[in-house]
């Protein structure tokens, strides 16, 4: 019952949005610990998979902001540095009409472990070469672009 309410509110907020915003945008960062090489990536309560943390960019916020708050958020994650963009992309698989800035993030700091809530069931940091079951095809595929030199994409 809980899967099918995570659903359905999930539905909402993108239906919400559509009529708010013509266009969506969002921020996602690759948090990379180059000391252990390895990623942090989350796990939402309301869509399957492994996934970069991120979210949606509100009016009045830059994506820089946006980025530095969801990682906050959904990690702990505080930026002590700039993240560099890596791209924009096209997520058709969300609507038509949504684009998410890709942002690799290296200089951070994690202010206190994790610990899961409404949004996010589980987070961590996961080696590079051991990512979790259930990692998301695109996170697999931006990974690739990133560490490996993969063509990029428009889509993401």
């Amino acid at each position: 019952m809980t899967d099918i309410r995570s659903r359905l509110r999930h539905r909402l907020f993108h239906t919400y949005f559509l009529f708010r915003r013509p266009m969506t945008l969002g921020a996602r960062g690759v948090v990379i610990d180059e000391a252990t090489q390895s990623v942090f990536l989350i796990r939402h309560t309301y869509v399957p998979g492994w996934q970069f943390p991120g979210g949606g960019v509100e009016s009045g916020h830059t994506v820089e902001q946006t980025l530095a708050k969801e990682l906050m958020e959904e990690g702990n994650i505080e930026l002590t540095g700039r993240p560099q963009l890596f791209a924009i992309y096209h997520n058709a698989h969300a609507s038509k009409r949504d684009h998410v800035a890709l942002y690799v993030c290296r200089s951070f700091r994690q202010t206190a472990p994790f610990l899961s809530n409404r949004e996010i069931a589980e987070a961590g940091f996961f080696k590079l070469d051991a990512l979790p079951e259930g990692t998301t095809p695109s996170t697999r595929r931006r990974l690739a672009e990133i560490m490996d030199g993969a063509e990029v994409p428009l889509a993401w």
